[in-house]
């Protein structure tokens, strides 16, 4: 089965065929392959809503079966904040840091206890004409520290601890991370259901 993953980044898409490495007769590709550039506003409410969008306009373009994913951080204290927002929270054209500083800003007046937060991940695989054959979803559940730790991962990883670990995101070795972040829980579901779609 060829399958278009909704990315121009070779780096996402070589961490996606290490996630779904165990199922056989399967080729991602980017869509760096396609004829024409494929660009998806996303401005669906839920992490599902983007992800379906985004995988039905590459396979509207590809003809083939493609797959998308939109992931964020929920923060409790927050009401679910910054969620579907988490790439653009501070505005449409700003850093991972500044993103960082305006939940620390929001965050200043919780307690620990109160800083409970998870990176969630929805991952969604089309055919060709575009109808739904598998939704994946995965989450890591954990807490937000006072101040930005580490040099690894990006987006809010520095300031994320995941529940029994002491080190942030962005302290854990990129190995580590994978086996317990978000995306890698929903590629394992992904993994199974792709399996099954192989039966005869």
């Amino acid at each position: 089965m060829r399958i278009i993953v909704a990315t121009g980044n070779a780096g996402k898409l070589a961490e996606y065929e290490r996630l779904l490495g165990g199922v056989p007769d399967v080729q991602l590709e980017s869509m760096a392959s396609l004829a024409e550039s494929v660009h998806v506003v996303e401005d669906g409410d839920t992490f599902y809503a983007n992800a379906l969008k985004k995988a039905r306009a590459v396979a509207s373009v590809a003809g083939v079966p493609s797959m998308a994913d939109d992931s964020g951080l929920e923060v409790d204290a927050l009401a679910g904040r910054p969620g579907v927002h988490s790439a653009r929270y501070a505005g449409s054209d700003t850093t991972d840091a500044q993103n960082n500083e305006k939940l620390l800003r929001e965050l200043s007046s919780v307690s620990d206890d109160g800083r409970t937060a998870r990176f969630r991940c929805t991952i969604v695989l089309v055919d060709g004409e575009g109808r739904e054959l598998l939704v994946a979803e995965g989450a890591c559940e954990g807490r937000i520290v006072t101040s930005a730790r580490g040099a690894h991962g990006f987006g809010y990883d520095p300031l994320f601890v995941a529940d029994g670990y002491e080190q942030t995101m962005a302290e854990l070795s990129p190995e580590k991370k994978n086996e317990i972040s978000h995306r890698a829980k929903a590629a394992a579901k992904l993994v199974a259901g792709l399996c099954e779609l192989q039966q005869p």
